[in-house]
């Protein structure tokens, strides 16, 4: 059975485990895929009422690009669990003697950037359902505002959680410019679409308690 067909209840016993996936990298994914989907219930609830008729359109396009993203970040869940695996196996190889030591290097570069792929990608993700929960929060129903901005909190952590598995991977590359390169664009993410997630929440507040 795949990870994300497992009932919260299990998933989380499974977090829980000693078992290394799934971990922190298949939680952030499943946080972004829980927090865009508020998204989806933003469009639900502003379908079809009077009210909103003037952002119908927009609020169907939302609602396609949130599925979109909720369907590739709990793909991401899978993803991740698959991309550290190999790096759990080089962890795993004897390295008592120079040889092994050797063997286990040559192997360890390419486990690392494979296992530093996936969470990368889940902040691409983010970053992207973050957008879509600004304008969620603009254009939806001011009954489901809140959900909204619950979203963008969810999306947020799911982007810094995704960070650390970055970052966590990077530390060990040898190769220290592809490790800049990654880094480079993981704090870019962190800094532009964390202040768009503060800037959503900080106006769902101002509307709830208005």
């Amino acid at each position: 059975m795949r990870l994300t067909e497992l009932s919260c209840e299990a998933f989380t016993a499974e977090l829980a485990g000693a078992a290394p996936v799934p971990g922190g990298g298949g939680a952030s994914a499943l946080a972004g895929a829980v927090g865009i989907a508020l998204g989806g219930m933003v469009a639900s609830l502003t379908l079809g009422k009077k009210k909103y008729a003037g952002v119908e359109e927009d609020m169907r396009r939302l609602s396609r690009e949130a599925e979109t993203l909720r369907l590739a970040l709990l793909d991401l869940v899978r993803r991740d669990a698959e991309g550290f695996e190999p790096l759990t196996r080089v962890y795993r190889m004897p390295n008592g003697t120079e040889r092994e030591k050797a063997a286990r290097r040559a192997l360890m570069e390419d486990a690392l950037k494979a296992a530093c792929a996936p969470p990368l990608d889940i902040m691409r993700k983010c970053c992207e359902a973050i957008e879509l929960l600004k304008d969620f929060a603009e254009k939806g129903s001011a009954l489901a505002v809140s959900d909204a901005g619950v979203g963008a909190l969810l999306c947020k952590a799911a982007l810094s959680g995704a960070s650390l598995n970055v970052f966590v991977n990077t530390a060990a590359m040898a190769d220290a410019d592809h490790a800049v390169r990654v880094n480079g664009e993981a704090e870019r993410m962190l800094a532009e679409y964390g202040a768009l997630a503060d800037a959503v929440y900080d106006e769902v507040l101002r509307a709830v308690r208005a």
